[in-house]
């Protein structure tokens, strides 16, 4: 028997739908375990984002005030601040996906979802403007700089951007349109050949769910010590990304008689809107 406290995650679909924004319709929220998820991503991608800005200093206030540029230093910064804003960028935009703004509130909407292409713009331009007017570099060494800073700038930009920003009412108007449909009918179709429910189980640091809460995997110590079930959906919707690929495993471990013929194999490709 499993030592760690089960906790069910319960489904937020509505009873009876009807649309988003109407009076007494459904809004989508999300979980805590969701919520939470996304402002520690968002916490981690401020702190890369700041020691890119920190970089951009350092190269504008020292680099380029030796007298003698040193150029490896120089692609060096551009490079770190570039990789820095990126990842910041990523974990930004997975933030968003768990937690997204509303329509309702525009300016906040606009700034949550582009915040990442802003702060592109804030770490490379002024540097690249520092650049071309720095006295201490000759023609050539400004266009070598200048090329590598407007390349980084154009991937930290790129990858900033949001071009179809999630939103509340986006959301809402998924869960109305499903209410009556599982939301991953493939994946809910697998968990139920196995185990006959939709049903599975899953931990805050795990990355896949299981098919019941007595597997080895659910059993190591983690970080609350419980153990959290749900549909498939729910399990999406705190951040598990698909079935795990140890299904015969798992099989015996959870006692059960179905063999793997009669379900169809679990998929490995990614999950939608991922």
């Amino acid at each position: 028997m499993p030592k760690k406290q089960v906790v069910r995650v319960e489904s937020q679909t509505p009873s009876q739908p009807s649309q988003p924004g109407q009076a007494g319709g459904p809004t989508w929220k999300p979980t805590p375990e969701a919520k939470q998820q996304a402002t520690t991503l968002r916490i981690i991608a401020l702190v890369l984002w700041f020691l890119a800005i920190a970089g951009e200093v350092f190269a504008i206030f020292w680099v380029l005030k030796q007298s003698t540029i040193n150029m490896v230093l120089l692609i060096a910064a551009i490079v770190v601040i570039g990789v820095l804003a990126v990842i910041g960028d990523l974990l930004w935009k997975r933030a968003n996906q768990l937690d997204p703004a509303s329509t309702s509130e525009p300016i906040r909407f606009f700034i949550q979802n582009q915040l990442g292409y802003i702060i592109a713009i804030v770490a490379f331009l002024p540097l690249i403007v520092m650049i071309l007017l720095n006295k201490n570099m000759d023609q050539k060494q400004k266009g070598i700089a200048t090329a590598v800073g407007i390349v980084v700038l154009v991937i930290a930009a790129m990858t900033g951007i949001s071009f179809n920003p999630p939103s509340v009412e986006q959301y809402s108007q998924t869960m109305v349109s499903q209410t009556a449909i599982p939301q991953f009918p493939a994946e809910s179709a697998v968990v139920v050949g196995y185990t006959g429910k939709d049903l599975v189980f899953w931990t805050k640091d795990g990355t896949v769910y299981h098919l019941c809460e007595a597997v080895s995997d659910l059993q190591r110590e983690s970080k609350d010590n419980k153990i959290y079930s749900g549909t498939v959906a729910d399990a999406h919707a705190n951040g598990k990304e698909r079935l795990t690929l140890k299904v015969d495993e798992e099989v015996k471990q959870c006692g059960i008689k179905t063999t793997p013929a009669t379900v169809p194999a679990p998929s490995t490709s990614p999950t939608p809107g991922k």
